[in-house]
């Protein structure tokens, strides 16, 4: 199997000096010093999980033989899912955004795992089951826009509207290109449907800070405007340099009822 890359774990990050760490950890925080002063930087600081949290959460991520993290199966039609028996998260974005890549990072302490990630877009075709252990279910949904399959509509609008576990749905947006027209046509839909969703920006590593920040606030104030189920923080990550990874994780943690609510005050 593979083998895992040390920044994947908490406790190698936290070995780095301080601005390193609050990097990685806490992206937008670090993002946060380049703004202009007075900026309302309320909605950077609504999820800031305690270390404690973040440890519980990487606990749940990392694999072993009491605590197996396995791909279940693979679906294109309802009737084709397993049984709810778990909280479940979804991961959705447009094709090309790097979604396989960041599940992989989140599995990242589990190598056994595996993750197809491809360099073609439109590579998932179909609906991507992952138990984790007895605390919850994580699912790749194809990608929409560039070469999407026929049936993705029908496949994840019936998804989402029969899926009594699901949690949260984590919308993918690329952080060089920022909102696009058929990311749009996911919030409508996210919106129509009334389930709680939360905006993940996806390579950071790859976006100059000026326009990564450029993103960011007009995000921000996208989701402020215009939408109500979508969770008020953006979170930011890479899968390259694990930045947000940790956070992310606790996160899914946290909206599948894995953390102690004192945790993430």
């Amino acid at each position: 199997g593979r083998v895992s890359p040390a920044l994947a774990s908490l406790s190698h990050v936290l070995r780095l000096e301080r601005s390193r760490r609050t990097g990685i950890v806490f992206p937008l925080q670090k993002l946060e010093r380049y703004l202009a002063p007075g900026t309302d930087t309320a909605r950077f600081h609504i999820f800031e999980p305690e270390l404690g949290a973040l440890q519980r959460a990487e606990e749940l991520f990392r694999s072993d033989r009491g605590h197996p993290i396995d791909y279940v199966s693979s679906a294109v039609r309802m009737d084709h899912v397993p049984p709810p028996a778990l909280p479940e998260v979804c991961f959705i974005g447009r094709s090309n955004v790097g979604k396989s890549s960041l599940i992989r990072a989140l599995f990242s302490l589990a190598p056994e795992v595996e993750v197809r990630v491809s360099k073609t877009p439109g590579h998932t075709k179909k609906m991507n089951f992952f138990k984790v252990g007895k605390y919850f279910t994580l699912v790749d949904m194809p990608g929409y826009g560039y070469r999407a399959p026929q049936d993705f509509v029908e496949m994840v609008e019936a998804y989402l509207q029969e899926r009594r576990n699901l949690k949260r749905t984590f919308l993918l947006v690329d952080g060089v290109v920022g909102l696009q027209k058929t990311d749009h046509i996911a919030v409508e839909m996210l919106e129509e449907f009334g389930i709680p969703y939360v905006m993940v920006l996806t390579k950071i590593d790859r976006a100059p800070r000026g326009l990564l920040l450029k993103n960011v606030l007009g995000i921000h104030e996208f989701v402020k405007e215009k939408t109500q189920g979508c969770f008020p923080q953006l979170f930011l990550v890479s899968s390259v340099e694990f930045s947000g990874v940790h956070l992310l994780r606790c996160f899914v943690a946290h909206v599948t009822g894995n953390l102690p609510a004192v945790e993430t005050s």
